[in-house]
């Protein structure tokens, strides 16, 4: 790449953080960042461990991250900042390599990054997904190795392309699968009779078609996004509107006679079919809801990455072209409202969390005093729902506080929908927090009792004869005595 070249894509990266933002310990952090935590530090989470440790042990993101903690030796916030710039700068830098397959015009190449750049937390049809998060996370690092697995392919330079998912399944398997499954559709275009089932034996978690337990179903629930019949019926229209759109572009691609573009049209469509067809297929049977795990229709963040890079690259050829208030135009109001998706999403919390400053959030302020105040080996209760909790941002307390947790019914019922085994002991801990707003002082002795709980942290005005160390406007820190 020219140096002219770089230097965009840098600053398309900078625009990208100030639109989207940054939050290093929300949402899926709280799933991630623990097995990062706990490696570099192994005397964390005493406690509860098993509903994240699964995650680290299928994945190297963690250890990647420790590496690069100890080998630059910065702290982690700082470290967690550098991959998630790193994330979007190469995400951005394989759309470009992408988007040259596909188009020569320089205007639609730019228009193809330019809108992967504003739309990286457009939401992935019903599945939970953004094209890129706010975070740094496995999902981001598959991201960026799937589109540059793509294009290698495209070359056919297939050892490269073998590296890269190797890389991505080394982080990721589960979203490294289905670019394999896609990379594998480009290679052989011509056999359209493909089956399905090798997908199964590529991931490393076991299946069952037994009926799943009453615990699990209960975990199960907490995630409706695995079962297709429980979307909404806008959220089908992500699944099906890729397909006339691809079909249009391919035949846009065959006039241009840009074969490589139209290659990957009607490759995602058969893609997309598929993984359809699979989710509706363990979606209808009860004794099938344990292979929701699979969620085949993650499949469609691939599909939405290409065809962003698609769609901005016929816009810059045919709409945008060099005229500059058209861009404008298309840009300015676009990148204004993910803005404002954005602050809707996290009001209590900066825009932009820096490495190291002090957090505006309240429930943040007091994961942060925990760790700073609190022994290694705490062990904490909250309200198993405070994901849900107004203002608190879905910010999350393992992630921050490095201290352990019992079981919460938001995050760690995604580890007992990967991990079934965990469902019995997710159960009964979150049962035994069941009524939480109505709990006075001898049902949190009884979670030390039963439990061994040392501390709690409570919405104001918290519960009478605790000894609370630390209160704000929001959120009290609390010793069982």
């Amino acid at each position: 790449m020219k140096p002219r070249e770089v230097l965009f894509l840098l600053c398309l990266m900078l625009g990208a953080l100030l639109v989207h933002g940054y939050h290093p310990w929300a949402e899926d952090a709280e799933i991630y960042l623990p097995g990062v935590e706990k490696t570099l530090h192994p005397e964390l989470f005493p406690h509860t461990s098993e509903f994240f440790a699964p995650y680290a042990r299928l994945s190297l993101f963690h250890q990647l991250i420790a590496i690069f903690v100890r080998g630059t030796h910065l702290p982690l916030a700082v470290a967690l900042f550098i991959w998630q710039v790193a994330s979007i700068f190469l995400l951005l830098l394989a759309c470009w390599r992408l988007s040259g397959k596909c188009f020569n015009d320089p205007a639609a190449r730019w228009a193809s990054v330019a809108l992967v750049a504003a739309l990286l937390t457009l939401p992935v049809a019903g599945t939970s997904l953004y094209i890129l998060d706010q975070y740094v996370n496995p999902r981001n690092l598959a991201a960026f190795a799937a589109v540059f697995a793509v294009v290698e392919v495209l070359e056919e330079k297939f050892v490269r392309a073998g590296l890269w998912l190797i890389f991505a399944a080394s982080v990721h398997p589960l979203m490294a699968a289905f670019a394999f499954s896609y990379c594998f559709l480009l290679v052989c275009e011509k056999k359209l009779a493909l089956g399905a089932n090798w997908l199964a034996g590529l991931l490393p978690i076991e299946f069952s078609f037994q009926q799943p337990s009453h615990a699990y179903h209960e975990a199960a629930q907490y995630h409706a996004f695995h079962y297709i019949l429980r979307w909404q019926w806008y959220e089908w229209l992500g699944i099906v509107g890729p397909m006339p759109i691809l079909w249009w572009f391919a035949r846009l691609a065959r006039a241009r006679e840009s074969r490589d573009l139209e290659r990957m049209c009607r490759a995602l469509i058969i893609y997309d079919l598929a993984y359809f067809a699979a989710a509706l297929i363990i979606s209808i049977p009860a004794r099938f809801e344990s292979l929701a795990r699979i969620q085949p229709l993650r499949s469609l963040h691939l599909l939405y990455i290409l065809l962003v890079v698609f769609s901005g690259g016929f816009l810059g050829e045919y709409i945008l072209k060099n005229r500059i208030w058209r861009w404008l135009v298309l840009f300015i109001p676009l990148c204004a409202g993910m803005f404002v998706a954005q602050r809707l999403l996290f009001p209590q919390t900066a825009h932009i969390e820096w490495p190291d400053a002090a957090s505006k959030n309240p429930w943040a302020q007091a994961f942060f005093w925990v760790k700073q105040n609190t022994p290694t080996d705490a062990f904490f209760a909250l309200d198993p729902l405070h994901m849900r909790i107004r203002g608190e941002d879905t910010q999350g307390f393992r992630a921050i506080a490095e201290r352990s947790m019992l079981a919460d019914a938001i995050k760690d019922s995604g580890a007992v929908s990967m991990f079934p085994p965990l469902a019995e002991e997710w159960y009964a801990q979150v049962q035994a927090q069941s009524g939480w707003k109505n709990f006075r002082l001898g049902d949190l002795r009884r979670l030390r009792t039963q439990y061994g709980v040392s501390w709690v942290v409570l919405q104001q005005p918290g519960v009478a004869g605790l000894d609370c160390p630390y209160k704000n406007a929001a959120v009290l820190a609390c010793r069982l005595n």
